[in-house]
């Protein structure tokens, strides 16, 4: 019943939009902007102006070094200084920054040049330099998204390779650990504006990051260098950048983690298997991450069909969707060159109105020089980085989705919706699935759905990547289990969303939405949750003095070792009896 491993055309995207939209809506609009203001997707003052080739050109991009720090031009080593004057030198000039209560912000610094004109679609190319103090003071702008109902954030602005640093309260001795994190969002929307403040409230410097998406972080054509990894190669540069710069702002560039949620840790498991992440950091973080994930059909709602590998396109497949979302523009043409040409020479504006065409651009490709094969099966066979590992997902991962796309436009999931989701995703073991999951055994057909789903997908799905990642390199694997975790999206009442997809943002980020509605016990989990982030990218050991102890996952171990985090309890869990993945591993 479900898509075949190779092939799918473009076409199936527009039955996937609106479904795969809701990652991104979820992450988007939970995540609060940074204390110095909303990103507003303005463009902001460039010291250095750019400079594009002339149309057609061959771009001219030295190559970066990515392995070693470039310790000579980050500034005066770290020696207890606390950013009184809020100015820090960079590879590419001084920034000043602003206080914000114990912490200094860095915003909007660019760490590649912009890609536009003759540099759409191509990899990311050094920043200029700039002369004189560049105002880091307030955000930059976002690169090209769409708003939604629930996330309104639009931008044309592709002068958008920018990150922000927060850096920790006072001085220190010794260099802080970098914590850099990959937004979610579906990669079709949100940006760098995560508030960092509560990590480097624990000693990190923490690094956030803006990438090209959709269609313009994932295009693909012939003979087209970085083909459908545009946006992940965006991310590598960010990685190296903070490798050569992070010294000046008083952190380790020897000790970077990097870390996301959703599609930012899907993107994390490419960069464990791509040669261009090599060096680029030593600690992973990857929560609710995708980078195994198999999707039943339907479960992204009525008519979307399902996928071996949800965040995964062949170099092929990633062409073909070229072909059919750019056909409304007139740019499909025979000749790559004259496709790029005429797509290049567009607004973002006009790019943007064609429907569902950032979605359709969702995946990374691989079968490419930056992905070189299919990240899962890397993974699965031990072919990835050597870094320590950070893993897990939320318990109630799969209520997030159906309730938006059932309760939250008055139309809950019906007994006969529920035997119908069941046929369309497992056929003839669809009765099977049923009877290990009837609907009487839970509060609604559309709890007991989102229960098979979050089992089935997402618990196998990252129970297979801890194991893959478990028999390699240390692994701590976690679920995070408060099943009142504040939900503050403008959603009808009535549905239970439990401990959803992303929610556990709210503990790691500051959060102006989510923090009046913490109780003290929210807020004391919210703290040990930093407090063993801060630890992981300390030492890759998440465990320091007045945590409760956690266990490395072991994939011979019955059953391995997963933590529990909830605000009522923080300790073991049997991860494979609660989400039944005995029953399970003996259905395809």
């Amino acid at each position: 019943m479900r898509a075949g491993r190779e092939g799918g055309s473009a076409a199936r995207w527009r039955t996937v939009a609106a479904a795969a939209t809701l990652a991104a809506v979820l992450t988007a609009a939970s995540a609060a902007p940074g204390p110095a203001g909303a990103p507003d997707g303005s463009a902001p003052d460039r010291s250095a102006p750019d400079r594009p080739a002339p149309q057609g050109a061959a771009p001219d991009r030295p190559a970066p070094d990515r392995t070693a720090p470039d310790r000579a031009v980050t500034g005066a080593p770290y020696g207890g200084t606390d950013f009184a004057g809020e100015v820090v030198r960079t590879e590419t000039g001084p920034v000043r920054g602003v206080r914000s209560g114990e912490h200094t912000l860095f915003l909007g610094i660019p760490y590649a040049a912009p890609p536009k004109g003759a540099y759409r679609w191509t990899p990311p190319r050094p920043a200029a330099r700039w002369s004189g103090v560049r105002d880091a003071t307030k955000p930059g702008p976002l690169c090209p998204q769409v708003p939604s109902s629930y996330a309104p954030i639009a931008s044309e602005e592709e002068d958008c390779l920018v990150l922000n640093v927060t850096t920790p309260p006072g001085s220190a001795r010794r260099p802080a650990p970098v914590l850099v994190w990959i937004h979610g969002d579906g990669a079709v929307g949100g940006g760098a504006f995560f508030d960092g403040r509560r990590l480097a409230a624990q000693g990190l410097v923490v690094v956030t990051v803006n990438y090209r998406m959709g269609v313009f972080g994932g295009l693909a054509l012939p003979g087209l260098e970085g083909s459908g990894t545009f946006g992940l190669q965006d991310q590598q540069a960010a990685l190296a950048w903070v490798r050569r710069n992070a010294a000046a702002f008083g952190g380790d560039p020897g000790n970077v983690t990097v870390a996301g949620v959703s599609f930012g840790a899907a993107a994390i498991a490419g960069h464990l298997t791509s040669p261009g992440a090599r060096n680029l950091f030593d600690r992973a973080v990857m929560a609710s991450g995708e980078g195994m994930l198999d999707m039943p059909a339907g479960a992204m709602g009525p008519g979307v069909p399902g996928y071996p590998w949800y965040v995964w396109r062949t170099d092929r497949e990633m062409r073909g969707i070229t072909t059919e979302m750019t056909a409304p523009l007139g740019c499909a043409h025979r000749d790559p060159a004259r496709t790029l040409g005429c797509l290049r020479a567009l607004p973002v504006k006009r790019i943007l109105e064609v429907p569902h065409i950032m979605n359709a651009f969702q995946a990374f490709g691989y079968g490419t020089p930056a992905l070189p094969e299919l990240p899962a099966g890397a993974l699965r066979e031990g072919r990835f980085h050597r870094v320590p590992v950070l893993s897990g997902a939320t318990r109630d991962e799969h209520r997030t989705f159906v309730g938006m796309l059932y309760d939250a436009v008055g139309k809950p999931m019906t007994e006969d919706g529920y035997r119908e989701a069941l046929r369309t995703a497992f056929g003839r073991n669809a009765e099977r699935v049923r009877a290990a999951y009837p609907s009487d055994a839970f509060p609604s057909p559309g709890l007991a759905w989102a229960t098979v789903v979050t089992d089935r997908m997402w618990a196998r799905g990252t129970e297979a990547q801890n194991r893959a990642l478990g028999r390699h390199v240390p692994t701590y694997a976690y679920e995070f289990a408060d099943r009142d975790a504040p939900m503050f999206l403008p959603l009808p009442g009535g549905f239970d969303f439990g401990a959803y997809h992303a929610g556990d943002l709210s503990y790691l980020f500051e959060d102006e939405k989510a923090e009046p509605l913490f109780t003290p016990a929210q807020r004391e989990l919210a703290a040990t949750m930093t407090a063993y982030w801060a630890a992981f990218a300390r030492s890759g050991d998440p465990n320091a003095p007045g945590l409760p102890r956690w266990t490395p996952y072991r994939p011979g171990d019955r059953p391995p070792y997963t933590q529990s985090l909830a605000p009522d309890r923080i300790g073991p869990v049997d991860y494979h009896r609660e989400h039944r993945l005995g029953f399970w591993s003996r259905l395809p």
